[in-house]
């Protein structure tokens, strides 16, 4: 196949892992708009020292923070209901955050993994509720070890931020850094990645409509 194909499967696959916390604003510190759909607009910026570039997304999920924030934080099921994954486990947890490892299996690119620090944080909403930041990077001295035909993925940073919007939505910002490995050209993860964080949303949007995610809020 293609290489624009491979690459935009991978792509999306880490993108939707949940598996660098947002920046304040959506104009403003070298972010540059690349698609911007209804619900949805996604920026991107350069990284320094590298030819990928930095992607942030900023959209609507007609759920509550609390709730989006269980869909991201049900990594053991990930392999239920986020594409390509395979095996997703938690190594350990603690009162502020986890560390956990996945492996991914696109089809026709091979198999990935990495292991990541996930830090968790919430604060008061001056308008009401509250804000939820899940913010990760990688963490590979803490997982498995590299296994044979597997590559592993050694840069990957990134955060899902949550924020309370009337009516009982999230105004979500996600962002994410992320070096594949093998030899995907830049370009292709580039180009990817503005297709693939779309559907990285409307994954998370359609889990946070089940019931088990819901809990009365």
């Amino acid at each position: 196949m293609r290489p624009r194909f491979h690459g935009l499967l991978f792509s999306l696959c880490l993108l939707l892992l949940g598996l660098a916390p947002a920046g304040a604003g959506d104009a403003g510190g070298g972010w540059t708009e690349a698609v911007r759909g209804e619900e949805l607009i996604v920026y991107t910026r350069p990284h320094d020292g590298s030819s990928l570039r930095e992607c942030k997304a900023v959209g609507t999920i007609d759920a509550e923070p609390i709730v989006v924030k269980r869909v991201i934080d049900d990594t053991a099921d990930y392999p239920k209901f986020m594409p390509y994954v395979i095996e997703s486990k938690t190594i350990s947890k603690t009162t502020d955050g986890r560390v956990g490892y996945q492996r991914i299996s696109p089809p026709m690119v091979g198999d990935r993994d990495y292991t990541v620090r996930v830090k968790c944080e919430s604060r008061a909403c001056p308008s009401g509720g509250t804000i939820y930041c899940n913010s990760w990077k990688a963490a590979n001295d803490l997982g498995p070890a590299e296994v044979k035909g597997v590559t592993r993925v050694k840069v990957t940073e990134g955060s899902w931020l949550l924020e309370p919007l009337p009516g009982g939505k999230t105004r979500a910002t996600y962002t994410i850094f992320s070096d594949s490995g093998g030899s995907l050209p830049a370009w292709v993860l580039n180009s990817a990645n503005k297709t693939a964080i779309p559907k990285l949303f409307e994954a998370v949007r359609k889990q946070a409509k089940l019931d088990k995610y819901q809990k009365n809020s």
